[in-house]
This record gives structure tokens, sequence and C-alpha cells, in this order.
């Protein structure tokens, strides 16, 4: 195996043309880490210097990724941080081409124990429960002399779709169940309509209406795109994962008005709800962001994707519609005394 460290934007030029197929074939295979959404935030926010190692086999096949940065933070200590962490990405960890895991990561641990002069600790965010980061990373790590913690960061809870609407119905719970049955009769009963925006469309207005529709669903969101780098990261990713087919962005209407938007992303057969908005005052009776979910769920089932995945977050509604938390973690590589190259 060699390791190629990567200090600068060339990254991303240099590995562009491979970058995806691994992550496709790989058990990583998230939207977060794909190069579209990858460098997208390395230029929105580049918070500190890129600091990634990419892995090529013996016949020079790109075949493990670890796309990383280093920046100095609390009491001047260099930390070495996945490309996307924290807050705008949900699912992050290190690519390994299928079967090449142990492989992959035992070419790391002996490169990063040569060069651990260049920082102090490498903290992991957002690392999925059954990734082979968590799984297989920290046992290869500490053999290298490393000491490696794995803590509990948060939920992300996902509705495993059955082959129906009316299947997925039925496994709520009898309250909810009523609930939204309920809910959907008293919008079958307004004009209450909703689409997903599509190439008939103009993707800037309707970006910029889900941005409205996201500041007025609370303080906190507002607050978040007061923040000119998150704006222009949404603004920079959302054409780029359309144009690669991944967007699924979505509007309810009443009498023609947008209430509710979810912003979410159709990959590797599943939809992920990554962020939302809605402006409930004239409205709020219709539970518009519940109506607009359910109807998601109902493409979802229809079109055959397996699951629905609401991502970080433990907001009383996704349970209330089925869902079922998987957790991400934390994992941070700690240079011991003896770690070895």
């Amino acid at each position: 195996m060699d390791v190629t460290l990567y200090t600068n934007t060339a990254l991303f030029g240099d590995l562009q043309s491979e970058w995806n197929a691994l992550v496709k074939d790989s058990s990583a295979d998230q939207i977060f880490l794909t190069y579209e959404w990858q460098s997208t935030w390395w230029e929105a926010y580049h918070p500190g210097e890129i600091w990634a190692l990419a892995v090529r086999d013996a016949g020079g096949e790109l075949v493990g990724l670890a796309p990383w940065f280093v920046r100095v933070e609390g009491a001047g200590r260099r930390v070495v941080r996945a490309i996307g962490c924290v807050d705008v990405t949900d699912y992050l960890e290190v690519v390994a081409r299928r079967g090449y895991e142990t492989d992959v990561f035992e070419a790391m641990a002996a490169f990063i124990a040569g060069h651990h002069d260049a920082f102090d600790d490498i903290r992991l965010c957002n690392v999925p429960e059954a990734s082979a980061t968590v799984q297989l990373l920290p046992d290869v790590f500490r053999r290298h002399g490393f000491e490696v913690e794995i803590t509990f960061q948060e939920v992300c809870p996902i509705i495993t779709l059955p082959d129906s609407f009316e299947a997925f119905i039925a496994s709520l719970d009898k309250k909810d169940r009523h609930e939204l049955r309920r809910k959907l009769r008293r919008a079958a009963s307004e004009e209450v309509d909703w689409y997903i925006a599509c190439s008939q469309r103009d993707l800037n207005a309707e970006l910029e209406q889900f941005l409205k529709l996201m500041a007025a669903s609370s303080a906190e969101k507002a607050l978040f795109l007061r923040d000119p780098a998150n704006v222009t990261f949404f603004r920079s990713v959302v054409p780029r994962i359309a144009a690669a087919g991944w967007l699924q962005l979505t509007f309810l209407t009443v009498r023609g008005e947008p209430v509710a938007s979810y912003l979410n992303f159709d990959y590797a057969n599943r939809v992920l709800v990554y962020n939302s908005g809605h402006n409930s005052k004239a409205h709020g009776h219709l539970s518009p962001g519940i109506i607009l979910m359910a109807r998601v769920i109902e493409h979802a089932i229809r079109e055959g994707r397996e699951e629905l995945d609401f991502l970080r977050g433990d907001e009383s509604y996704k349970y209330r519609l089925g869902a079922k938390n998987t957790t991400v973690y934390q994992v941070a590589i700690l240079p011991g005394s003896d770690a070895q190259p």
C-alpha cells in the first residue's frame, strides 16, 4: 500500500475522477463523503489546513481515503478533523474499498505513526455505528500503539420502509396511526398540494423559497442562516447535488402558497431528510410539516426506497412516524508513547 499526504486543494483536483467510484465501492457510501459534498464544504468553510490521506494498492488503484484537515484549537492543540465536521454534515468516516478495510487502516496507522509530529490528536465526528471506522479501525490503530476512544455523539432515527403506504400507517402505534389519518383527512378537505422541484422549475428560486421557510421555522434556524458561510454552502451544494441526480426538494402548498418544505437527498436507495422549513402561522391547524413528510414517505415507498433516514436529532415527530434510533459516534485517535510506524 502507498499512502499520499495531501496538504492543499490538490486533494480535490487529483482525485476528482476517482473519488466517487471509491465511495460507491465502499461500505462508507454516503452522500456526505462524495466529491460534490466534500469539495463544496471545503470551499465554503475551509477552517484549517487540509491534511488528507489517499491510499493506493500495488497496482496504483485508489483504495482508501481519509479526507481530513488540521486546525489549531483550544490551548494551541493541533486537531485533525474530518472535512464536513460537524454542523452541516451528518455521516462521516474513513473510506476504504470493500474487502480492503483492514489493509487501508494498517497503511494509514503506520503512516500517521510516522507523522504524528504534525498534530496532537485526531477527532472524527458523526461516525455511524455500523461503519468500519467504528468496527475495525480502532483495533488496527491500537496495534500500532495509538489510544482510541469511542464516545456516543447523537442518534439518527430511521424508518425501514414497507411495501405499501397502508402498511406503513398500519405499523404505527395506535395513537400515532389515528393522528396521522386524521391529519391526512383534514388536508384532503382543503386546497393542499405538494410537489418535488424538478428541472422544469427555477432551482435557484425554489432554493430561495426553501431558505425563507427554513428561517421562518425557528429562531435557531434563522440564526444559522445569518452566517454567510452557511448560506454560501447551501447555495453552492444544492445545485451540485441536483446535477448529480440526488436532490429531492419538496414543498407543501395551501391554495398555491408554499407553507412547508423538506430538503432531502435521494441517494443509494435511501431518502435522507436533511433540513426543513415551514411557516405555520396561518395554517398550523393543518400540520403542514407532518402532511408533507407523509407524502414524502408515500413517494419513497412507491419508488421502492429501502429507508427514510431522518439523520441527526431526536425530534419527537420522527418517532411518531415510527423511526428507530441508530447512533453516530465520535472517534478520538490519540498518539500513544509507543506509537510505531
